[in-house]
Protein backbone atom coordinates (compact mmCIF):
# COMPACT_ATOMS: atom_id res chain seq x y z
CA UNK A 1 0.00 0.00 0.00
CA UNK A 2 3.07 2.76 0.39
CA UNK A 3 3.96 1.55 -3.30
CA UNK A 4 0.81 2.77 -4.17
CA UNK A 5 0.81 6.14 -2.63
CA UNK A 6 4.14 6.67 -3.83
CA UNK A 7 3.06 6.11 -7.64
CA UNK A 8 0.39 8.22 -6.40
CA UNK A 9 2.23 11.06 -4.99
CA UNK A 10 4.53 10.85 -8.48
CA UNK A 11 1.56 10.93 -10.79
CA UNK A 12 0.21 14.06 -8.97
CA UNK A 13 3.95 15.95 -9.10
CA UNK A 14 3.81 14.71 -13.08
CA UNK A 15 0.84 16.68 -13.99
CA UNK A 16 1.85 19.57 -12.00
CA UNK A 17 4.99 19.16 -13.71
CA UNK A 18 2.89 19.28 -17.03
CA UNK A 19 0.88 22.40 -15.95
CA UNK A 20 3.73 24.03 -14.66
CA UNK A 21 5.63 23.77 -18.08
CA UNK A 22 1.98 24.93 -20.20
CA UNK A 23 2.31 28.17 -18.04
CA UNK A 24 5.46 28.66 -18.40
CA UNK A 25 6.06 28.46 -22.05
CA UNK A 26 2.83 28.95 -23.59
CA UNK A 27 3.26 26.15 -26.45
CA UNK A 28 1.13 26.36 -29.68
CA UNK A 29 -2.40 25.19 -30.52
CA UNK A 30 -1.10 21.94 -31.74
CA UNK A 31 1.20 20.96 -28.66
CA UNK A 32 -1.17 22.65 -26.23
CA UNK A 33 -3.88 20.17 -27.58
CA UNK A 34 -1.03 17.67 -26.74
CA UNK A 35 -0.36 18.61 -23.68
CA UNK A 36 -4.02 18.63 -22.84
CA UNK A 37 -4.13 15.06 -23.99
CA UNK A 38 -1.44 14.02 -21.48
CA UNK A 39 -3.30 16.09 -18.84
CA UNK A 40 -6.49 13.97 -19.54
CA UNK A 41 -4.73 10.31 -19.71
CA UNK A 42 -2.40 11.48 -16.67
CA UNK A 43 -5.81 12.55 -14.60
CA UNK A 44 -7.57 9.09 -15.91
CA UNK A 45 -4.25 6.80 -14.42
CA UNK A 46 -4.39 9.11 -11.40
CA UNK A 47 -8.33 8.33 -10.88
CA UNK A 48 -7.75 4.44 -11.76
CA UNK A 49 -4.81 4.32 -9.18
CA UNK A 50 -7.18 6.27 -6.39
CA UNK A 51 -10.06 4.04 -7.35
CA UNK A 52 -7.60 1.13 -6.71
CA UNK A 53 -6.35 2.84 -3.17
CA UNK A 54 -9.68 2.86 -1.84
CA UNK A 55 -10.08 -0.56 -3.14
CA UNK A 56 -6.80 -1.67 -1.31
CA UNK A 57 -7.98 -0.08 1.83
CA UNK A 58 -11.10 -1.54 1.61
CA UNK A 59 -9.52 -5.02 1.88
CA UNK A 60 -7.30 -4.12 4.09
CA UNK A 61 -9.94 -2.56 6.66
CA UNK A 62 -12.11 -5.78 6.35
CA UNK A 63 -9.09 -7.97 7.10
CA UNK A 64 -7.89 -5.61 10.00
CA UNK A 65 -12.25 -6.13 11.01
CA UNK A 66 -11.83 -9.63 11.21
CA UNK A 67 -8.59 -10.36 12.51
CA UNK A 68 -9.63 -7.93 15.50
CA UNK A 69 -12.35 -9.68 15.35
CA UNK A 70 -10.86 -12.92 16.04
CA UNK A 71 -8.93 -11.36 18.48
CA UNK A 72 -11.44 -10.46 20.31
CA UNK A 73 -13.13 -13.88 20.94
CA UNK A 74 -9.75 -15.28 21.99
CA UNK A 75 -9.68 -12.70 24.93
CA UNK A 76 -13.28 -13.60 25.81
CA UNK A 77 -12.08 -16.99 25.66
CA UNK A 78 -8.94 -16.23 28.07
CA UNK A 79 -11.76 -14.16 30.59
CA UNK A 80 -13.50 -17.14 31.20
CA UNK A 81 -10.36 -19.38 31.49
CA UNK A 82 -9.09 -16.91 34.07
CA UNK A 83 -12.32 -16.23 35.77
CA UNK A 84 -12.51 -20.56 36.06
CA UNK A 85 -9.14 -20.21 37.55
CA UNK A 86 -9.85 -17.55 39.81
CA UNK A 87 -12.74 -19.79 40.96
CA UNK A 88 -11.01 -22.87 41.77
CA UNK A 89 -8.32 -20.85 43.49
CA UNK A 90 -11.43 -19.62 45.39
CA UNK A 91 -12.25 -22.97 46.06
CA UNK A 92 -8.68 -24.34 47.34
CA UNK A 93 -8.25 -21.29 49.69
CA UNK A 94 -11.41 -22.39 51.00
CA UNK A 95 -10.68 -25.63 51.53
CA UNK A 96 -7.05 -24.65 53.06
CA UNK A 97 -9.22 -22.38 55.30
CA UNK A 98 -11.38 -26.05 56.09
CA UNK A 99 -8.39 -27.92 56.80
CA UNK A 100 -7.13 -25.16 59.23
CA UNK A 101 -9.79 -25.16 61.23
CA UNK A 102 -10.30 -27.43 63.77
CA UNK A 103 -13.62 -27.21 63.99
CA UNK A 104 -14.38 -26.54 60.67
CA UNK A 105 -12.25 -29.62 59.69
CA UNK A 106 -14.18 -31.88 62.15
CA UNK A 107 -17.85 -30.41 60.47
CA UNK A 108 -16.44 -31.48 56.87
CA UNK A 109 -15.61 -34.90 58.05
CA UNK A 110 -19.11 -35.79 59.54
CA UNK A 111 -20.64 -33.99 56.28
CA UNK A 112 -18.38 -36.88 54.38
CA UNK A 113 -19.56 -39.31 56.70
CA UNK A 114 -23.24 -38.45 56.35
CA UNK A 115 -23.29 -38.03 53.17
CA UNK A 116 -22.48 -41.80 52.56
CA UNK A 117 -24.74 -42.80 55.21
CA UNK A 118 -27.45 -41.12 53.35
CA UNK A 119 -26.80 -42.61 49.93
CA UNK A 120 -27.43 -46.26 50.97
CA UNK A 121 -30.16 -46.52 53.67
CA UNK A 122 -33.17 -45.43 54.23
CA UNK A 123 -33.99 -42.80 56.74
CA UNK A 124 -35.56 -45.05 59.19
CA UNK A 125 -32.36 -47.04 59.42
CA UNK A 126 -29.93 -44.44 60.62
CA UNK A 127 -29.85 -41.24 63.35
CA UNK A 128 -27.11 -38.61 63.36
CA UNK A 129 -25.67 -37.40 66.91
CA UNK A 130 -28.80 -40.26 68.70
CA UNK A 131 -28.58 -40.47 72.55
CA UNK A 132 -27.44 -44.30 73.62
CA UNK A 133 -28.64 -45.44 77.31
CA UNK A 134 -25.22 -43.98 78.94
CA UNK A 135 -25.98 -40.32 77.57
CA UNK A 136 -22.99 -40.18 75.06
CA UNK A 137 -24.23 -39.34 71.67
CA UNK A 138 -22.19 -41.00 68.61
CA UNK A 139 -21.73 -39.35 65.45
CA UNK A 140 -23.82 -41.96 63.35
CA UNK A 141 -26.10 -44.91 64.70
CA UNK A 142 -27.08 -47.52 62.45
CA UNK A 143 -29.90 -49.78 63.12
CA UNK A 144 -29.90 -53.36 61.66
CA UNK A 145 -33.79 -54.92 62.29
CA UNK A 146 -33.34 -57.92 64.93
CA UNK A 147 -29.43 -56.99 65.93
CA UNK A 148 -27.73 -54.14 68.16
CA UNK A 149 -27.05 -50.39 66.41
CA UNK A 150 -23.75 -50.28 65.24
CA UNK A 151 -21.70 -46.82 66.01
CA UNK A 152 -19.67 -44.60 63.60
CA UNK A 153 -17.50 -41.69 64.97
CA UNK A 154 -16.32 -39.11 62.53
CA UNK A 155 -13.94 -37.01 65.18
CA UNK A 156 -10.83 -38.36 63.51
CA UNK A 157 -8.05 -36.22 64.71
CA UNK A 158 -6.26 -34.42 61.80
CA UNK A 159 -4.14 -31.53 63.18
CA UNK A 160 -2.07 -34.30 64.83
CA UNK A 161 -1.51 -35.33 60.69
CA UNK A 162 -1.36 -31.69 59.55
CA UNK A 163 1.59 -31.39 62.10
CA UNK A 164 3.37 -34.53 60.44
CA UNK A 165 3.47 -33.20 57.23
CA UNK A 166 4.58 -29.42 58.41
CA UNK A 167 7.70 -30.75 60.30
CA UNK A 168 10.79 -29.44 58.43
CA UNK A 169 13.48 -32.03 60.21
CA UNK A 170 13.60 -35.53 61.51
CA UNK A 171 13.22 -33.86 65.28
CA UNK A 172 9.78 -32.44 64.36
CA UNK A 173 8.72 -35.19 62.24
CA UNK A 174 9.38 -38.04 65.48
CA UNK A 175 7.97 -35.62 67.82
CA UNK A 176 5.17 -35.04 65.64
CA UNK A 177 5.10 -38.87 64.77
CA UNK A 178 4.80 -39.63 68.97
CA UNK A 179 2.07 -37.26 69.19
CA UNK A 180 0.16 -38.38 66.44
CA UNK A 181 0.50 -42.25 67.67
CA UNK A 182 -1.09 -40.59 71.47
CA UNK A 183 -3.76 -38.67 69.54
CA UNK A 184 -5.07 -41.50 67.72
CA UNK A 185 -4.31 -44.33 70.63
CA UNK A 186 -6.51 -42.00 72.91
CA UNK A 187 -9.03 -41.35 70.48
CA UNK A 188 -10.12 -45.24 69.71
CA UNK A 189 -9.73 -45.35 73.93
CA UNK A 190 -12.58 -42.92 73.66
CA UNK A 191 -14.67 -44.42 71.15
CA UNK A 192 -14.45 -48.36 72.79
CA UNK A 193 -15.30 -46.69 76.52
CA UNK A 194 -18.24 -44.39 75.62
CA UNK A 195 -19.80 -46.51 72.51
CA UNK A 196 -19.20 -49.63 73.15
CA UNK A 197 -22.26 -50.96 74.91
CA UNK A 198 -23.14 -54.52 75.90
CA UNK A 199 -26.31 -55.38 74.48
CA UNK A 200 -27.01 -52.04 73.23
CA UNK A 201 -24.46 -51.59 70.69
CA UNK A 202 -22.58 -53.97 68.10
CA UNK A 203 -18.89 -54.66 67.65
CA UNK A 204 -16.95 -53.08 66.12
CA UNK A 205 -17.41 -49.35 66.64
CA UNK A 206 -15.98 -47.32 63.03
CA UNK A 207 -13.77 -44.90 63.10
CA UNK A 208 -13.97 -42.83 59.74
CA UNK A 209 -11.31 -40.99 58.44
CA UNK A 210 -12.37 -38.10 55.57
CA UNK A 211 -9.20 -38.83 53.57
CA UNK A 212 -7.62 -41.72 51.71
CA UNK A 213 -4.21 -40.38 51.76
CA UNK A 214 -4.54 -40.13 55.47
CA UNK A 215 -6.15 -43.76 56.32
CA UNK A 216 -3.47 -44.97 53.45
CA UNK A 217 -0.62 -43.38 55.50
CA UNK A 218 -2.08 -44.31 58.91
CA UNK A 219 -1.74 -48.18 58.02
CA UNK A 220 1.20 -47.81 56.31
CA UNK A 221 3.49 -45.98 58.86
CA UNK A 222 1.58 -46.95 62.45
CA UNK A 223 0.41 -50.30 61.83
CA UNK A 224 0.72 -51.06 65.20
CA UNK A 225 -1.78 -47.97 66.14
CA UNK A 226 -4.21 -50.04 63.79
CA UNK A 227 -3.89 -53.49 65.10
CA UNK A 228 -4.21 -52.11 68.77
CA UNK A 229 -8.03 -50.39 67.43
CA UNK A 230 -8.78 -54.03 66.29
CA UNK A 231 -8.05 -55.51 69.55
CA UNK A 232 -10.26 -52.75 71.24
CA UNK A 233 -13.02 -53.75 68.48
CA UNK A 234 -13.22 -50.31 67.19
CA UNK A 235 -12.15 -50.39 63.12
CA UNK A 236 -10.68 -47.63 61.30
CA UNK A 237 -12.04 -46.54 57.79
CA UNK A 238 -11.78 -44.48 54.89
CA UNK A 239 -14.29 -43.18 52.93
CA UNK A 240 -14.48 -46.22 50.10
CA UNK A 241 -14.36 -48.59 53.03
CA UNK A 242 -17.27 -46.85 54.95
CA UNK A 243 -19.02 -47.09 51.73
CA UNK A 244 -18.85 -50.33 51.19
CA UNK A 245 -19.44 -51.66 54.60
CA UNK A 246 -22.21 -49.72 54.60
CA UNK A 247 -23.41 -51.15 51.08
CA UNK A 248 -22.84 -54.65 53.05
CA UNK A 249 -24.92 -53.57 56.10
CA UNK A 250 -27.72 -52.78 53.35
CA UNK A 251 -27.50 -55.68 51.42
CA UNK A 252 -28.06 -57.45 55.31
CA UNK A 253 -31.09 -55.80 55.84
CA UNK A 254 -32.75 -56.63 52.62
CA UNK A 255 -32.06 -60.08 52.83
CA UNK A 256 -32.94 -59.89 56.34
CA UNK A 257 -36.62 -58.33 55.30
CA UNK A 258 -36.50 -61.14 52.27
CA UNK A 259 -36.32 -63.58 55.04
CA UNK A 260 -39.08 -61.94 57.01
CA UNK A 261 -41.41 -61.97 54.52
CA UNK A 262 -40.39 -65.67 53.04
CA UNK A 263 -41.69 -66.53 56.71
CA UNK A 264 -45.13 -64.63 56.11
CA UNK A 265 -44.97 -66.55 52.77
CA UNK A 266 -44.04 -69.59 54.52
CA UNK A 267 -47.32 -68.67 56.43
CA UNK A 268 -49.31 -68.06 54.25
CA UNK A 269 -48.82 -71.06 52.50
CA UNK A 270 -48.88 -73.22 55.23
CA UNK A 271 -53.30 -71.85 55.59
CA UNK A 272 -53.49 -72.22 52.15
CA UNK A 273 -52.57 -75.91 52.07
CA UNK A 274 -55.09 -76.75 54.73
CA UNK A 275 -57.46 -74.58 52.80
CA UNK A 276 -57.08 -77.06 50.19
CA UNK A 277 -57.50 -80.15 52.11
CA UNK A 278 -60.48 -79.10 53.57
CA UNK A 279 -61.86 -78.17 50.26
CA UNK A 280 -60.68 -81.65 48.86
CA UNK A 281 -62.14 -82.93 51.87
CA UNK A 282 -65.74 -81.24 50.85
CA UNK A 283 -65.20 -82.50 47.27
CA UNK A 284 -64.87 -85.74 48.40
CA UNK A 285 -68.31 -85.31 50.61
CA UNK A 286 -69.70 -84.10 47.32
CA UNK A 287 -68.75 -86.82 45.28
CA UNK A 288 -70.23 -89.44 48.09
CA UNK A 289 -73.19 -87.31 47.97
CA UNK A 290 -73.36 -87.54 44.34
CA UNK A 291 -72.54 -91.14 43.85
CA UNK A 292 -75.73 -91.62 46.64
CA UNK A 293 -78.23 -89.87 44.41
CA UNK A 294 -76.62 -90.99 41.86
CA UNK A 295 -77.83 -94.78 42.91
CA UNK A 296 -80.99 -93.44 44.35
CA UNK A 297 -82.06 -92.14 40.59
CA UNK A 298 -81.23 -95.35 39.39
CA UNK A 299 -83.58 -97.28 41.78
CA UNK A 300 -86.14 -94.37 40.96
CA UNK A 301 -85.86 -94.85 37.02
CA UNK A 302 -85.85 -98.99 37.71
CA UNK A 303 -89.15 -98.02 39.46
CA UNK A 304 -90.21 -95.95 37.06
CA UNK A 305 -89.90 -98.40 34.11
CA UNK A 306 -91.90 -100.88 36.20
CA UNK A 307 -94.71 -98.94 37.04
CA UNK A 308 -94.53 -98.21 33.18
CA UNK A 309 -94.30 -102.02 32.26
CA UNK A 310 -97.74 -102.37 34.89
CA UNK A 311 -99.42 -99.38 33.25
CA UNK A 312 -99.16 -101.21 29.52
CA UNK A 313 -100.03 -104.17 31.14
CA UNK A 314 -102.78 -102.58 33.15
CA UNK A 315 -103.74 -100.93 29.24
CA UNK A 316 -104.03 -104.12 27.62
CA UNK A 317 -106.06 -105.94 30.32
CA UNK A 318 -108.65 -102.51 29.91
CA UNK A 319 -108.59 -102.66 26.19
CA UNK A 320 -109.74 -106.59 26.15
CA UNK A 321 -112.78 -106.37 29.09
CA UNK A 322 -115.39 -105.32 26.90
CA UNK A 323 -115.37 -108.18 24.26
CA UNK A 324 -115.97 -110.45 27.35
CA UNK A 325 -118.90 -108.67 28.48
CA UNK A 326 -120.71 -108.64 25.10
CA UNK A 327 -123.92 -111.38 25.12
CA UNK A 328 -123.69 -114.69 23.58
CA UNK A 329 -125.23 -115.15 20.33
CA UNK A 330 -128.29 -117.47 20.18
CA UNK A 331 -127.74 -120.99 18.50
CA UNK A 332 -129.75 -122.00 15.67
CA UNK A 333 -133.32 -123.31 16.11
Amino acid sequence: MDTTFIILAAALLAAAAIVAFALLHKPSGEAAGRLLQAVEALNGRVEALNTQVNSSLASSATATAATLGGIQERLTVIDKAQENITALSDRVVSLQDILSDKQARGAWGQDRMEDIVRDQLPPDLFAFQATLSNGTSPDCLIRIPGMAAIVIDAKFPLEAFEALKAAANDAERKLAAAQLKSDVQKHIADIAKKYLIPGEVQTPALMFVPSESIYAELHTAFADVVQRARRMQVVIVSPHILWLAVNTMRTLMRDAKMREQAGEIQKEVGLLLKDVKLLAERVGDLRKHFETTNKDIGQIEISTKRIVSRADKIEVVELSAPDAEKPALPGPP
